[in-house]
């Protein structure tokens, strides 16, 4: 990528129309709204079924520029639980059946690609769990174990595979998971990263994993004509005490722009392990993530739920003031994520500078919402930012408010996501 070519702000004059079309990379959105992956709990055999189909097919159809399907493992032990997709010959299939279902509606489609790391469910992975250290996960009551040094270049080389199964299934772009205390994450905490050898220490040694996940996702890419364009999702902060700093987060940014591997740059916040609501702001649902188990672990959330889900207001672009530092300093293409509900706050988006947004829990509720402001600025989303959305991963993942957008009973089986 040239990011001196870069759409960004430093070119501009004005503020572009968020709902214009809008170059990234190598690819062509109809607008510069992106669906945000989150966990769907929607394939249960680690397979694309109808119902992944439909919940990508109705924010298509509901005007986002492009969807990402999340979770897209790299390999077996990379899941948050076995019931996830990983990437593999098998599943390609599937993929394709749904890549086509959202061109047909117009939008682009993106994979977000990853090794969970220490959040990875080794129980119900059946495959080990790997972290910079040993690592105790309560939710798989299983340890990781410290990955060698073979196990990171297996990782490495399963990244820059899945890019081109993503590309042989039809995907427009993938989302390379660097954020929230995953596998590559887990190296940039000094808080989880205790390790003394190359990989440990200094933020440059923490850093290797994720530069060298990009530089062959990349690499690979390359070989095959460019066809996609290559994202990453980046923690900015994870909200706890000795953990990654806004300060190294923009060092790291700033030697992912130096290499050149990606297209842009999705900011983030929080920790799977530690602060998932650091990322989601408002209501922390403790009661319904209880329900969601089966004692004792269900009396533990209940106890100490409020400990660890802890609880921040909620406010539109709450993730703004973070992310303009990187703007500052950056560059290339970036997309916001974080309370983006209205058509003032995309518009507040652009005119910071930021090239693109990305909506969760809005779209969840009303996935026909961007349809309904393009026609008319004035419309507000229905989301309540109760939260109580994020417990349904365990089951099939819809709003509590309006059982959008797949409208099926749930399973006896689900998965976990961020």
């Amino acid at each position: 990528m040239d990011t001196a070519k870069s759409d960004s702000a430093d070119a501009r004059t004005t503020p572009p129309d968020v709902f214009a079309p809008a170059k990234l990379g190598p690819i062509t959105l109809r607008n510069r709204i992106i669906k945000a992956a989150t966990f769907e709990a929607a394939t249960p055999n680690a397979l694309v079924t109808d119902e992944l189909i439909n919940y990508h097919r109705l924010p298509a159809a509901g005007g986002v520029g492009m969807t990402t399907v999340a979770y897209c493992a790299v390999m077996p032990g990379g899941r948050t639980d076995g019931w996830q997709i990983w990437m593999r010959p098998e599943a390609v299939p599937g993929l394709r059946r749904l890549t086509d279902a959202i061109h047909a509606e117009g939008a682009k489609i993106s994979a977000q690609i990853g090794h969970a790391g220490p959040v990875a469910n080794a129980r119900t992975n059946k495959a080990p769990a790997l972290a910079p250290i040993r690592f105790f996960n309560p939710l798989a009551m299983r340890f990781a174990r410290k990955a060698t040094r073979e196990d990171i270049q297996e990782v490495i080389e399963a990244h820059a595979n899945a890019a081109r199964l993503a590309i042989e299934s039809g995907f427009d772009a993938v989302e390379i998971h660097l954020g929230h205390n995953y596998l590559a994450s887990s190296f940039l905490s000094p808080l989880i990263n205790r390790r003394t050898d190359e990989f440990g220490g200094s933020l440059e040694n923490r850093a290797k994993v994720a530069r060298r996940v990009v530089r062959a996702v990349r690499d690979a890419v390359e070989k095959e004509g460019n066809p996609i364009a290559v994202t990453a999702k980046l923690t900015m902060a994870d909200g706890v005490r000795g953990g990654i700093t806004v300060e190294e987060s923009l060092q790291t940014a700033k030697w992912l722009e130096e290499d050149g591997g990606l297209d842009a740059i999705e900011l983030t916040a929080g920790s799977s392990l530690v602060n998932p609501m650091y990322l989601f702001r408002g209501e922390a649902p403790v009661k319904e993530f209880a329900g969601a188990f089966k004692p004792p672990l269900r009396w533990g959330i209940r106890m100490t739920g409020k400990k660890f889900l802890r609880e921040y207001p909620y406010r539109e672009a709450f993730l703004l003031r973070e992310a303009k530092l990187f703007r500052a300093e950056l560059k290339m293409p970036l997309i916001l994520l974080g309370g983006i509900t209205n058509r003032e706050t995309m518009d507040l988006a652009m005119a910071e500078g930021f090239d693109f947004v990305a909506m969760g829990r809005a779209l969840l509720a009303e996935p026909d919402l961007l349809n309904r402001i393009k026609a008319d600025r004035s419309v507000r989303s229905i989301c309540n930012h109760c939260n109580k959305c994020m417990p349904t991963i365990y089951s099939h993942t819809h709003c509590v408010l309006t059982g959008a957008p797949n409208h099926y009973q749930p399973a006896t089986t689900g998965g976990t996501g961020s």
